[in-house]
């Protein structure tokens, strides 16, 4: 199988730390059911280091806007986004959400 290219340092300039780009790829495949999946095994792994769970995010919105034109899996990763920006405003220190706003802004 051939899978897109999270061409975001291209456009950014952020280099990616981790595979969840890759991961949500490969669940995509499956469906509904396996982004869950792997949004809550990443979710609960990584919640408290700042630069995995910020990336996570930035993966979510990225993936949101790649299914556009699906409203299902559209809907679904906006939904898992905002999780992860509600557990930032809520759970992270000062130190940790000024990290998280600069880098996914």
């Amino acid at each position: 199988m051939v899978y897109k290219d999270w061409n975001i340092e291209e456009m950014t300039g952020y280099k990616p730390k981790t595979t969840f780009y890759m991961d949500f790829s490969i669940a995509d495949r499956f469906g509904k059911n396996a982004i869950i999946d792997t949004f809550k095994r990443a979710f609960n792994e990584w919640k408290d280091d700042m630069e995995y769970f910020t990336e996570l995010s930035m993966v979510l919105n990225w993936k949101s806007w790649e299914h556009e034109n699906n409203t299902e899996l559209c809907k679904l990763y906006v939904e898992l986004y905002e999780k992860t920006i509600d557990y930032v405003d809520n759970n992270w220190n000062e130190e940790k959400q000024h990290y998280y706003y600069v880098t996914t802004d």
